[in-house]
């Protein structure tokens, strides 16, 4: 089947390209992909080439197909997965595979399976870690935007608080105490601010900055301080282009600091 793609040559070297994906074998999938999310991510491969971690060495000859939020229709399943997919349901993906311990992912590192494409065909390093996701959403960008409100979740998640002389790591953010998103206006910060806001694990005050007052009057007409009220958060939009940005953060808290900082910053 023909695919017309994105795929990586070397650093800085995108082409467009029509080109033959092989038949599929027995423990593949072939998928047709409606919708792809840009990621900055996607960005820095394509500055960094093959010097990017999750990129070969030999694109130059073996070129990968880039994008991996991606989601769409599958079109033909392998003999080995034919009880567990079907030809014409939708699927997202978890492009974190860890495969083996390796830093290989969708999007970066293969030559048929990226989301700037057509059509894909869904490898077994991907089906043997589960992450091909069966999809029952009404609308195919709300599974691509799967991926990155995952690292938004994680993140939450993952933030641990520790007390002196105690080795016991308390998991999570401080439910009810200070956060700061810092560069917090642009796309990924938007998504940490509505999910500060709806969790079931609030802080009580949220401090989103950015230095671009346009960016922060944008993100307080999405998430309003009236809505992030009415969940039990105060929400404060900070500039912090000025001569004390420190201060005035410090101010927010009567001098006590946050628990929870997190940096979003979409740009240098």
């Amino acid at each position: 089947m023909k695919t017309t793609a994105v795929r990586l040559y070397g650093t800085n070297d995108l082409r467009l390209e029509t080109f033959e994906l092989p038949p599929i074998k027995e423990d593949e999938i072939l998928v047709k992909i409606i919708s792809d999310s840009i990621c900055m991510s996607s960005y820095k491969a394509a500055i960094q080439g093959p010097n990017h971690k999750r990129v070969p060495k030999d694109i130059a000859v073996n070129p990968i197909i880039i994008g991996h939020e991606f989601c769409g229709e599958i079109v033909e399943v392998g003999a080995k997965w034919a009880s567990q997919f079907k030809a014409g349901e939708k699927f997202g993906i978890q492009p974190a595979i860890q495969y083996h311990g390796t830093q290989h992912t969708p999007g970066y590192a293969f030559p048929n399976l990226g989301g700037d494409s057509q059509y894909a065909v869904v490898i077994p390093e991907v089906m043997e870690q589960d992450s091909l996701l069966h999809y029952s959403g009404k609308a195919f960008f709300y599974g691509s935007l799967a991926e990155p409100l995952s690292c938004i979740i994680g993140t939450f998640h993952a933030q641990y608080h520790t007390k002196p002389g105690s080795y016991v790591h308390d998991m999570g953010i401080v439910e009810g105490g200070s956060m700061a998103i810092l560069a917090g206006a642009g796309p990924m910060g938007l998504g940490a601010i509505d999910y500060a806001i709806h969790c079931d694990r609030k802080p009580g005050m949220l401090v989103v900055t950015d230095i671009d007052q346009a960016r922060l009057d944008r993100a307080a007409s999405i998430y309003t301080t009236e809505e992030a009220e009415k969940h039990g958060v105060k929400l404060v939009y900070l500039n912090t282009a000025g001569e004390d940005p420190v201060g005035e953060l410090m101010a927010l808290t009567d001098g006590k600091g946050y628990n929870d900082v997190l940096v979003f910053a979409p740009v240098p």
